[in-house]
This record gives C-alpha cells, sequence and structure tokens, in this order.
C-alpha cells in the first residue's frame, strides 16, 4: 500500500473557552460576598468602573455625541421589550464566541405566568460592603478552584457531607453547625431549634449526636463538662467517678478537693490522676482553627411569606454590587488628542467594563429566577417544616426555567437562602425521588426513611419485620421500593437486621 500526501477539508464545531466566558462561569459561582469583593478588586484595575454607594442613584449624564458607543449596554429596566432582549442576546454572543444559554436567561417557563415573585423593577443591586475572600486571576483556567485554609465551619460541613446520616438529620445539623461558635461550642437552643424547623425532638438529638462525632472531639457541646466528657468518652475513660467530677467542676474550681473525694467515691491518689488526665484535655476544640469568629452565612436570596398565602422571593440587595461605567470620568479622558497606546487602552477597559455591568445584572436575574422555581417547588418546606420536603433534582430546575442542568449546579452551589426556617444552602432543596406504585406523585426519599422507621418502632415484641415485609408494606402504601432500597435505608439509621432485632428483643442503638 503506497502512501502519499494529501489535502483535506473538515468542518467541526467546538466551544471556544474565551477568558470573558470562563470569567462568566466564575461569576455565576461566586457567592455574594465573594462577589463584592471580585467587584473590588475589577474597581482597582479599572478606572472606569464605579460603585453607587446604598441610597444613592446612579449619574444619568449622557455621553458626548462623538464618545464611541458602549460595546455593551448598561442593565435595562425591568419592563425591556422582548426585541431588545434579543439584541443584547446576540452582541453578548458575539463577544463569547459562543452561545449564553447555560449561563443566563431573560425569560423561562418559571416565568411565563408573570414577572418572578420579589421581581420588582429589578433593582437589586445595591452595594455591599465586607467579604475577604480571595480570588483567583480572570484568565485562569475553568477547572482550578478557590484554595482557602478551612475554618471550622467549613471543617464541620466538609464531614456532613461525608455522612450517611437522612436527610433531614443532616438538614437539622447543618443548622446546629451555624450555631456553633469559634471556641466549637454549640449556641443553639434544641427546642427552639425543632419548633423553628417543624421538626422533632428525637430528630434535633439525633443532629446534635451526629455533630458532636465530628473532629474535632468536644465539638458541638454545649458547655465545659459536656465538652470535656465527650473527649473522655472517646478514650474510653469516662467513668462514675469522672462522671461526678465532671458534673461539679465547680468544686474543682473552688478548690474544695475534700468535697470532690467523698462525691467521686476515690482517694487523693486517685483524684490527682483524674485532674492531670482533666488538663490534658481541649478546654477549646475550636482552637486548632486559629480561635477566630467564624463568618456567618449571609443569605443570597430571601423567601418571605406574602399577604396571598404564597412566597415572596427577593435577593439580598445588601450584599449585591451595583456597578457602573463612569461616563463622566469617561467624556472628561476622552477630550482631545490621545495617542494610539492610550485610546487602545481605554477601548479595552469600556469594553471589560460594559461586559461586567451587564454580567452582574444576568447573574442577578439568573439567581433569581433559579430560586424562584426552588420555592415553588418546595412549598411545603416553608409552610410545614423539613418532613413535606418533596423530591426534586437539577433536571426538574433546569427544564423549569429553561436552562441546562449545570448552570443550575453552579447557581446553587455556596448560595443560601434566608427564610421563615433559618438559613439553608440551596443544594439542600434536592431530594433524591421514589417512584408511586400507581403512577401518582412520586415519594420523597426521606419520608420513606420516616415511614420505615416508623413501622420498625411499631413492630411487635419479638416479631420483627423483615426487609422483604418492610417493602410489602411500603407497597401497599403506594410506594414502589426494591427491598436492596430499604436494606439500604435501613442501614443508613443504624437500623439492625431482623435476625439481629430478633436476638437483642427488639433493642437497638
Amino acid at each position: 500500500m503506497a502512501f502519499a500526501p494529501r489535502l483535506e477539508i473538515r468542518q467541526s464545531q467546538q466551544l471556544v473557552m474565551t477568558p470573558q466566558l470562563q470569567q462568566a462561569i466564575k461569576l455565576l459561582q461566586m457567592s455574594n460576598m465573594e462577589l463584592s469583593e471580585f467587584v473590588l478588586q475589577e474597581i482597582e484595575q479599572n478606572p472606569l468602573l464605579e460603585v453607587v454607594e446604598p441610597g444613592a442613584e446612579a449619574p444619568r449624564e449622557e455621553p458626548p455625541a462623538d464618545a464611541p458607543p458602549a460595546d455593551v449596554a448598561a442593565p435595562e429596566p425591568a419592563g425591556l421589550d422582548a426585541e431588545l432582549r434579543e439584541d443584547r442576546l446576540t452582541l453578548a454572543e458575539e463577544t463569547f464566541d459562543t452561545g449564553l444559554e447555560n449561563l443566563y436567561a431573560d425569560r423561562s417557563v418559571a416565568d411565563s405566568d408573570g414577572p418572578a415573585p420579589g421581581d420588582a423593577g429589578g433593582d437589586w443591586s445595591t452595594v455591599g460592603k465586607g467579604g475577604d475572600s480571595r480570588f483567583e486571576e480572570m484568565g485562569s483556567s475553568v477547572e482550578e478552584t478557590l484554595a482557602e485554609s478551612a475554618n471550622l465551619r467549613e471543617h464541620l460541613l466538609a464531614q456532613l457531607g461525608l455522612s450517611r446520616a437522612p436527610g433531614i438529620v443532616k438538614i437539622i445539623c447543618a443548622d446546629l453547625v451555624e450555631a456553633v461558635d469559634e471556641a466549637g461550642y454549640l449556641r443553639a437552643d434544641l427546642e427552639e431549634t425543632a419548633h423553628r424547623l417543624g421538626a422533632g425532638a428525637a430528630e434535633v438529638a439525633e443532629a446534635l449526636k451526629l455533630l458532636q462525632g465530628f473532629d474535632p472531639t468536644g465539638v458541638g457541646a454545649r458547655d465545659l463538662a459536656e465538652c470535656l466528657g465527650l473527649q473522655l468518652a472517646e478514650k474510653d475513660r469516662l467513668d462514675p467517678a469522672m462522671e461526678k467530677l465532671l458534673q461539679n467542676l465547680e468544686l474543682l474550681a473552688r478548690g474544695e478537693q475534700a468535697k470532690l473525694l467523698k462525691l467521686c467515691g476515690v482517694d487523693a491518689e486517685d483524684l490527682a490522676d483524674m485532674l492531670a488526665e482533666i488538663r490534658r484535655l481541649e478546654p477549646r476544640p475550636g482552637r486548632p482553627f486559629g480561635g477566630e469568629p467564624s463568618q456567618p452565612v449571609i443569605p443570597d436570596v430571601f423567601v418571605r411569606p406574602d399577604q396571598h398565602g404564597g412566597w415572596t422571593v427577593e435577593l439580598n440587595a445588601e450584599t449585591l454590587p451595583k456597578l457602573i461605567v463612569n461616563q463622566r470620568y469617561l467624556a472628561r479622558i476622552e477630550g482631545g488628542e490621545k495617542k494610539g497606546e492610550v485610546k487602545t487602552y481605554l477601548a479595552e477597559k469600556l469594553q471589560t467594563a460594559n461586559w461586567l455591568v451587564k454580567s452582574l445584572d444576568q447573574r442577578a436575574r439568573t439567581i433569581l429566577k433559579v430560586s424562584s422555581e426552588i420555592v415553588r417547588q418546595q412549598d411545603g418546606f416553608f409552610a410545614y417544616g423539613v418532613r413535606e420536603l418533596r423530591p426534586l433534582n437539577l433536571k426538574t430546575v433546569a427544564a423549569a426555567v429553561e436552562m441546562h442542568e449545570s448552570t443550575i449546579s453552579r447557581v446553587t452551589s455556596s448560595k443560601y437562602m434566608g427564610t421563615n426556617r433559618g438559613v439553608f444552602e440551596l443544594k439542600y432543596f434536592f431530594t433524591a425521588a421514589i417512584a408511586s406504585a400507581d403512577g401518582g406523585a412520586a415519594f420523597s426519599a426521606e419520608s420513606v426513611r420516616h415511614r420505615i422507621k416508623g413501622m420498625i418502632d411499631a413492630e411487635a415484641q419479638g416479631a420483627p419485620l423483615s426487609d422483604d415485609d418492610l417493602v410489602k408494606a411500603l407497597r401497599n402504601d403506594g410506594i414502589d421500593i426494591a427491598r436492596r432500597t430499604v436494606a439500604k435505608y435501613r442501614e443508613s439509621m443504624n437500623i439492625p437486621s431482623s435476625v439481629r432485632r430478633r436476638r437483642s428483643g427488639g433493642v437497638f442503638a
């Protein structure tokens, strides 16, 4: 077979990841606090950018007639007509060398019946102060991740993400994590937490147990005695004498060792050994994480009940920067003759400024749209609590708002929603679904777990239900579930098999 050179023409399509598209993706993933810091960095580098302070009106001066037109217009009012919206999208596509349908959307199925809840004019972008995160450079690869030293809160949430606890318990535990102070102590009332979340006392207690099992040992304790007790229990040194000592730490503080000897039932040598062991414990479990107060989570979105029994969804205006192009300064520096390098510099900065202003506007619209759809899907949660979480996945929300699933994933990453039941990460509202046997509405995986636990709790003494029995009972209730799924859910709740429950007389941890 002879080899000979030849020319071929091939036509193919590919997505060009320009620096601007990379930046658009990063803007969508940033939380509001991260975005505020990013905008401050951009203002330092671009003299044409200006932040409008809260309560101040943006200057309305028109640029000179001979000024070059902006590549992308500043944010328009909410009543922008469809033709202008299409023009904006077309221009942005030309700038990106690719479409924006997977990043932003101005219209969707979710708002086809009217404006999104809380979208009264779109004036959400009041400047926010604060935020001390560091960010990647604009031109870095999309795959690079933000690298910061984890604080205590992040350390606990990372362990929570790896936990196999039921979803409802994990949501409650995440709420408790937010109440852990810099020393590692829990500063929350459990009864108030249960009432606010609409959860049972047993579920809150299980969430507390989950939290107190995290590293560092002693975290989540409500007082010093409990903190030391958790550490001693891990060392298998929490005997009755040590428990008595922990119950009477005030006597130790006052130096009343004679009373301690009597209460603990030990001699002086044993008491000395007990005190030496306590001194080796860590009274502030959060100390290794710098001892600095954990930054509170600031919601990106607020959900409030309205007068008609529904919910109003609005962006947190206090943390969103309102950025404009300083037309007054631009007109001043454009007068007179400018050398080629100066003109090129101004043109680049103007293009960057206009693009960033538009991107911030589109980012806000996208977050509001996705959040509004989540609220619509999970209305039962806001009204009745965590037991009413519906099955929800990224695909369902993506179809409703006409975006790609990857966009929904970016929007819900590191974004928090302030509700009447606390502050929750948007990702917490996505739960697995169990199909209905009769073709009706699907069941939430969490509600199925509760049904399984309820049936096991109510089973007759000495006659535990096998996994097959549980499957039959669930199918009689219209839940189409496999035996292996029942076994998986049972194990995730630390419930032994029917054989082990029968041997233990129905008592299990």
